[in-house]
């Protein structure tokens, strides 16, 4: 039998290494991909059927790449999971033109570049799930967001454009809007006295990322909204 194949384009930790556990201990051959290879390196360590791949998600050269390598190594993916995402916080006065472009390239123009490389084996397939991984921004331009928020609406517009065209082909498009502070040490820190019950724990998320990757295509789900049951929405 074929071993499935998940890709993680921004593996890192919380929610990138939350999808790896989930689809590791799902049976899944995982490629964990990001830019900076020690903290992949100690997931691959940590997680069985992982492996790692140092990645820039706004490179073509290194998505036609990494993309050959995973196919050779793994096998062709039946999953890919776009992860990757900036930090780019600020209003109009704080907002640079680099730091704008920067969150348009690796949450939207990188997007493309992953989807493009495993849609072909997918649609040759007949199947495939490609889930993007937004945030409440998509839909709520605050205005301490200006890069990111339009970045992330962008992305949201270009997942609802793939899931028209390739849901006919049998792939399903998903967007998981996280509407919450994930449950990370750097998130802690900067919130100290927020209680357990104000974060999203990343196993949870994941947990709800592989039932999208898994939906039987007679009732798909393109959008779906994860927080906390207190979160103000």
């Amino acid at each position: 039998m074929k071993v499935p194949v998940c890709v993680i384009v921004g593996a890192g930790p919380g929610n990138g290494a939350a999808f790896a556990r989930q689809f590791s201990r799902a049976g899944y051959r995982v490629a964990l991909l990001a830019r900076g290879r020690d903290s992949l390196d100690e997931l691959t360590a940590e997680i069985a059927g992982t492996r790692a791949y140092g990645y820039d998600a706004t490179d073509p050269a290194d998505a036609e790449r990494v993309f050959a390598a995973i196919r050779q190594d793994l096998g062709t993916p039946q999953t890919l999971i776009y992860n990757a995402s900036t930090r780019e916080f600020g209003d109009i006065d704080a907002t640079t033109p680099d730091a704008f472009e920067r969150a348009w390239k690796v949450n939207t123009y990188g997007c493309l570049l992953a989807a493009q490389q495993v849609v072909p084996d997918m649609r040759a397939a007949g199947q495939g799930s490609i889930v993007i991984i937004g945030a409440t921004a998509s839909l709520k331009g605050a205005a301490g967001f200006v890069a990111f928020a339009s970045a992330k609406a962008a992305q949201r517009s270009l997942a609802q454009s793939l899931a028209r065209q390739l849901g006919p082909q049998g792939i399903h498009v998903a967007y998981a809007v996280i509407d919450a502070v994930v449950d990370m040490p750097a998130s802690r820190a900067m919130i100290p006295d927020a209680p357990d019950t104000f974060f999203a724990r990343p196993d949870d998320i994941a947990e709800s990322v592989f039932f999208l990757a898994r939906q039987p295509r007679s009732a798909w789900t393109f959008e779906l909204d994860l927080r906390p049951f207190g979160e103000h929405w």
